[in-house]
């Protein structure tokens, strides 16, 4: 069976950038987390959506997304001023620190600090992704609930 627009997937992945650092990945040590979702409901950036269309269960595939198949370009509307006081006094905001922002809806969304003066605090809320080249390497190990509960439940056993 192909995948196709509703299927649920679960996948096992390790993305890495162009210099070959890992990223994401879906084993972490000895401990094993799959990725499942459902292929044409956007949780997934696009270009890896795309690349799942057609999969067959325990077919791999290895494949390069350019930035606007990913995260898109950096965008300059997306760097934010906010005034020094707004931000938690425990640490001295530095340039380069990573922080997590949480919107007024609960979201929760990276930032980065690009800049820090006496009163201002200038933060970059692209995607630490926005810009870069991503390549995939992915095993479909499960299509629909069946093949997604199985795999999970040898994986668990695997590691009693």
């Amino acid at each position: 069976m192909e995948v196709k627009d509703g299927d649920k997937v679960t996948l096992e992945y390790e993305g890495r950038l162009e210099d070959g650092e890992i990223f994401d990945s879906s084993s972490h040590g000895d401990h094993q987390h799959p990725l499942t979702f459902v292929v044409g409901e956007g949780k997934v950036i696009k270009g890896f959506n795309d690349a799942v269309l057609g999969m067959k269960k325990d077919e791999e595939k290895e494949f390069t997304l350019k930035p606007d198949e990913a995260y898109g370009e950096p965008k300059e509307e997306m760097k934010q001023e906010v005034p020094r006081s707004a931000l938690p006094q425990e640490q001295e905001p530095k340039a380069g620190m990573a922080l997590v922002l949480t919107t007024q809806s609960g979201q929760q969304m990276p930032a980065k600090i690009v800049e820090v003066t006496d009163d201002k605090v200038i933060m970059d809320l692209n995607h630490p992704l926005a810009g870069k080249t991503l390549t995939f390497k992915i095993k479909l190990v499960g299509v629909g609930d069946d093949d997604a509960e199985s795999e999970k439940k040898k994986g668990e056993e695997a590691h009693k």
